[in-house]
């Protein structure tokens, strides 16, 4: 199993620069192709001492992110595949264009072991491709996708064409994905399945990446509170993000963000990406954290007893403060 679990200070990434120019030198190309893999950050060359108040509030922050329950890379994968809009970035062997790939948005269904499956037209590029070559890689972005600190999935294998006994399950699963999909039925469609899966990589966001084996893709099952977690999210969102400002508070004391917006809701916890300007800047910032659950959510029920709860405890500790500073004063 190779998990990267870079953990860094969540507050403090910056862009990464690990690019060479359009014409850069053999020299400076040697340098960067032997640099050790990782991320650049750029810095102005000065050593800035940092606040102590804001370095309490990033360790606070960094610890509160490594002790936080989370689904398990597997899971994780299995869950973002299973629960995705249903289209892909597929990448064959081009036939018409020799030594080079070929890239086509696809639909897609998975099957219960996370195969996906495919159903496309005779004339397709990609469908040319796979009967000369079924070698492909389908990078996978997950449903709420937006940018770099949002989860997606890469996998490689061969993708072959279904048995006649095949096709009725495979037609089921993908009308249950996408249900319009009328084309199903047109004579000079057919079904594809990637049969064999050889490597899965997959990046949850910023300091959160890693692979899994095929083994432990195929053993994995989706988290069921992930399949409804969008539309809590979405009422979280438009109605509730007061209460979630209030539980992140609570969650890392000291942290005070000016927007929470949950991105995404599954058994263990949620994810909220949070927006605030740190102390002694006038930037603003955004950033991911994880906010778990008191326990194992096992229902949709279940989560909104959980939400609530957390809300209380948010708002009982918040009035507490004014309290207790009172009485320090």
């Amino acid at each position: 199993m190779k998990y990267l679990t870079a953990l860094t200070s969540i507050l403090a990434f910056g862009n990464v620069a690990a690019f060479a120019p359009s014409g850069a030198s053999r020299h400076a190309s040697t340098q960067l192709y032997n640099k050790p893999a990782g991320h650049d950050v750029r810095s102005d060359g000065v050593a800035k001492e940092m606040d102590p108040e804001e370095l309490k509030i990033q360790t606070a922050l960094a610890e509160h992110q490594q002790n936080a329950p989370k689904l398990g890379f597997p899971t994780d994968v299995r869950t973002l595949v299973q629960y995705n809009h249903g289209f892909a970035v597929m990448s064959t062997i081009s036939k018409s264009n020799p030594g080079f790939p070929g890239g086509s948005v696809v639909g897609f269904a998975p099957d219960e072991l996370g195969r996906p499956i495919f159903i496309f037209s005779g004339m397709s590029s990609h469908t040319q491709d796979l009967l000369a070559d079924p070698k492909c890689s389908l990078t996978i972005a997950s449903k709420e996708f937006k940018g770099a600190a949002d989860g997606r999935v890469n996998l490689m294998g061969e993708v072959t064409l279904l048995k006649q006994d095949e096709k009725e399950a495979a037609k089921a699963a993908y009308l249950a994905k996408h249900p319009g999909a009328f084309w199903v039925d047109f004579g000079d469609f057919n079904w594809f399945r990637m049969d064999e899966i050889v490597s899965v990589r997959f990046v949850g966001g910023f300091a959160r990446a890693g692979s899994v084996t095929p083994e432990e893709y195929a053993e994995a099952k989706p988290d069921p509170v992930s399949a409804f977690g969008p539309a809590i999210a979405s009422h979280m969102n438009d109605d509730h993000m007061s209460s979630t400002i209030a539980m992140v508070a609570h969650a890392i004391p000291g942290l005070e963000v000016s927007e929470a917006v949950i991105t995404s809701v599954d058994s263990l916890g949620m994810y909220v990406k949070c927006t605030r300007t740190p102390r002694a800047s006038d930037q603003p910032q955004q950033f991911k954290i994880r906010l778990p659950f008191p326990r194992k959510i096992e229902d949709r029920k279940d989560v909104k007893n959980v939400i609530v709860e957390m809300t209380r405890a948010a708002a009982a500790s918040a009035a507490t403060e004014p309290a207790a500073a009172a009485t320090e004063d």
